[in-house]
């Protein structure tokens, strides 16, 4: 660290402070240190290997373009004697000038003449092992040897026999040593090791702070998810960009609207719930804190309360319906006959309307469905036609089939419902704003419709005039292998 800059060291220090080894940050960092680390733990090796290959590669290659070149010099002289010999190496050795870590030694009638540079290693002076091998050759060789004395590195050779009258004269020897460009190489490979480490510590602090913005969506998340209370569920995070954190955010915001909505929903069931059941608990208390001991006084009381308890369990059965609208077994589905069913749901209306009804139309053929579901839906719907439509009035009901779709109907001629009530109808404790009185259920009914057309794979549609009536549609699928057909004015419409 004292090669690197004060202020980086201060910076790393503070970082160092503030590493928390359990962030996904830190440890991304950390691999990433892993995986640079590691790399250049092998390629620094492999580099420095290939580079010492290269060396005596061309050094091998050097020591052969020496010799050839001394053999095209001797060529042209054609020496015959020892002393031609000597005068030839002489003059060939004051022309050609060495690079370091070469040298090229003559040996004339078996004995070490003379040399350039003239100062040798001590492995190939005179009288070393080598220089008694290379006395002694009468046939080219090539070859290498490591040196006993450092810097030296591998002493690569080629001997070069020289024949004077068909006899063995003299020897030229080129020599090259590995040392000093091997000792190049460490210097250059432990400069681009400090380099590289250096880089590596400026990369790692890039990375750290990058790394800590491509996170900062997580990080808002948990600081959103701990702000989060019942009294403030309305934080999001701050989404940018179309990467994955990006659709992170995104879902986690989406996941925050149905939250908010959904915890909404519930203090508003909670609230509609609680008033539903304070008003019944009210009237009965009061009247048992009035009654007096007065036996036709006390019947009254007593019926009145009978009827608050009997609303109140009508009440609480529907909260029940609702709340296993959402279950595997809350539909029991079994084949009924369409035109039995339409005339049985026909002659129960009958008995809850208190005005005309009628019977528009049949379909006929199976449905596979839950029976007492769909009659549950089907009368609700005509309780909520006989609460809003006036004794003079016209409650009608019938079936009907298209290709795809079973649709059995209540239509009314009251006062009809705005365009805006539509839309909210058939939410929980949700009551027309055209109601001249009170209506004797909690407002669960079209709820109820609503979880049963749902349940069954259908739906419920509503299309009202104000002033001319509603009519209330619920559209089922037909089963496969079912078939409907229906008709109307083939038989008398029915009515009372």
């Amino acid at each position: 660290m004292r090669s690197l800059p004060e202020p980086l060291k201060k910076r790393l220090q503070q970082i160092g402070t503030k590493l928390n080894w359990a962030e996904a940050r830190t440890q991304i960092l950390l691999c990433y240190l892993g995986l640079m680390l590691l790399f250049i733990g092998i390629s620094v090796p492999v580099v420095y290997r290939a580079l010492f290959r290269d060396i005596e590669r061309r050094l091998q290659a050097d020591v052969v373009d020496e010799v050839q070149e001394f053999l095209e010099v001797l060529a042209q002289s054609s020496p015959q004697t020892i002393p031609e010999f000597k005068q030839l190496a002489d003059q060939y050795l004051d022309d050609e000038l060495v690079d370091p870590g070469q040298y090229f030694i003559f040996i004339a009638d078996g004995q070490f003449y003379r040399s350039s540079p003239p100062e040798l290693p001590a492995s190939i002076q005179n009288n070393s092992p080598l220089m008694e091998k290379w006395q002694s050759l009468s046939q080219m060789t090539q070859s290498e040897q490591a040196a006993a004395e450092p810097g030296i590195g591998t002493v690569i050779y080629r001997v070069e026999p020289i024949f004077l009258r068909n006899q063995a004269g003299g020897v030229f020897v080129a020599v090259q040593t590995t040392g000093g460009e091997q000792q190049q190489v460490r210097q250059i490979v432990r400069s681009v090791l400090v380099v590289m480490l250096l880089m590596l510590v400026i990369a790692a602090v890039l990375a750290w702070f990058i790394s800590g913005r491509i996170l900062q969506p997580l990080r808002s998340m948990a600081e959103t998810a701990r702000s989060i209370s019942e009294a403030n569920l309305s934080k999001r995070i701050a989404v940018t960009g179309q990467g994955e954190l990006a659709q992170v955010a995104t879902t986690f915001n989406e996941m925050m609207d149905r939250l908010q909505t959904s915890f909404l929903s519930q203090q508003n069931f909670i609230n509609d719930a609680s008033h539903e059941l304070r008003t019944p608990i009210t009237i009965i208390q009061g009247h048992l804190d009035l009654m007096s001991d007065d036996p036709q006084e006390q019947r009254e009381v007593l019926g009145i309360v009978n009827d608050e308890l009997n609303r109140m369990n009508r009440f609480v059965n529907d909260l029940l319906t609702l709340a296993k609208a959402g279950r595997p077994d809350f539909m029991r589905s079994e084949l009924i006959e369409l035109e039995s069913f339409t005339e049985e749901l026909y002659q129960k209306a009958r008995i809850i309307a208190q005005c005309q009804c009628k019977l528009d139309a049949v379909a006929t053929g199976n449905l596979s469905i839950d029976r007492q579901r769909l009659t549950q839906a089907v009368l609700n719907l005509v309780e909520n036609a006989n609460q809003h439509t006036p004794q003079t009035g016209t409650i009608a009901i019938g079936s009907s089939k298209s290709r795809k779709n079973i649709r059995f109907w209540v239509r009314d001629t009251g006062k009809g419902i705005s365009a805006a009530d539509q839309k909210r109808i058939f939410e929980r404790f949700a009551r027309g704003s055209t109601a001249q009185r009170r209506s004797e259920g909690a407002g669960l009914g079209l709820s109820i419709v609503r979880a049963i057309a749902a349940a069954a794979g259908g739906r419920i549609e509503v299309k009202s005039k104000q002033g001319e009536g509603s009519t209330f549609t619920l559209i089922l699928p037909i089963s496969k292998g079912h078939k409907a057909t229906s008709y109307q004015g083939s038989n008398p419409v029915k009515s009372v």
